[in-house]
């Protein structure tokens, strides 16, 4: 599809634009994860989901995927502040940079700049974005409150999953498609399709951070942290007695490279990965269910590959 990149070019000029303050500082905190690029997943699905419908209002068309980015880099900020990062997007994080209460206000900065923006599409467009706000904060608390009432450790990580990322990619397929005007029928198959897609996008991560030598990070990153991923929680739940003498690695203080060596050694060669890829292509064969509504064609067979190059993915 020739005309993604003219948008997507046209798209990176004002996302920059856009985050421009009446500062210089604030200027360069808020705009310092956008120099940073990054992979504009959300804006690429607003444009997809916004081809199934008939002429497009290019203007109404760049907001809505503005928005949607804007909200996902805002959330990045205060990700880092509550994960204590150093690193995002291979450079150092704004809160490393300034300080925790810098980031957090550039993050706010962002969100408002969505605000504004979502208010000039209509009330519907601003109640999709403060659903989709309302579960990326809800999706961040319970990740920082763990499961309780025992909830299932899997269960817990999957919906927090769905609350932090699903959300705001099914809004991002959702907004596209009201901007083109297409059916409600259509509106519904493209925000499931997101939801699961986002669930996709994050347990391939997980897999890539045990499995792969070729991220530009380091390997186990999740695992040193203490952070639950699929692989492991996997391993957590399994019964098998084989499995004790990994569990009991991963309870140890893996501070040291041979320590986090030795665990990713005996993860790799875990039948725990065969489950987490199982797992990883079963949800990403949801999503191409969720895509039946939508007519063949160019645009469904594209997002149909999202999902196989997101299972595929090695970095």
């Amino acid at each position: 599809m020739a005309e993604i990149e003219p948008f997507l070019a046209r798209f990176e000029e004002e996302l920059r634009r856009v985050a421009v303050a009446d500062s210089p500082f604030v200027t360069d905190a808020a705009t310092h994860l956008i120099a940073a690029g990054g992979k504009r997943f959300r804006p690429l699905l607003v444009f997809l989901a916004s081809s199934f419908g008939g002429e497009v209002d290019q203007s109404r068309l760049l907001k809505a995927a503005l928005v949607m980015e804007l909200t996902h880099v805002a959330s990045l900020y205060h990700d880092d502040v509550m994960d204590e990062a150093d690193v995002r997007r291979a450079a150092p994080s704004a809160n490393s940079r300034w300080g925790n209460s810098i980031a957090i206000l550039a993050g706010d900065y962002l969100f408002a700049k969505a605000s504004i923006l979502v208010a000039d599409l209509g009330t519907e467009y601003v109640r999709i974005q403060a659903e989709t706000f309302t579960r990326l904060v809800q999706g961040q608390i319970n990740e920082t409150r763990g499961p309780v009432d025992d909830q299932p450790r899997l269960d817990h990580y999957l919906k927090v999953l769905s609350d932090k990322t699903g959300s705001l990619i099914a809004a991002s397929a959702l907004f596209g498609g009201m901007v083109a005007g297409v059916p409600a029928e259509w509106l519904d198959a493209l925000a499931a399709y997101g939801e699961e897609v986002g669930l996709v996008f994050q347990l391939s991560d997980d897999l890539i951070d045990i499995t792969s030598d070729a991220t530009g990070k380091t390997p186990g990153t999740d695992l040193r942290e203490g952070v639950p991923t699929l692989p492991t929680l996997l391993l957590e739940r399994s019964t098998d007695p084989a499995d004790q003498p990994l569990k009991d690695l991963l309870a140890k203080d893996l501070s040291s490279d041979e320590a986090l060596a030795e665990v990713l050694a005996g993860l790799r060669a875990n039948k725990v990965i065969d489950q987490a890829r199982a797992e990883v292509r079963r949800h990403a064969d949801l999503a191409k269910a969720h895509l039946a509504p939508l007519p063949e064609g160019e645009v469904k067979d594209q997002l149909i590959r999202v999902c196989d190059d997101l299972v595929d993915r090695t970095t």
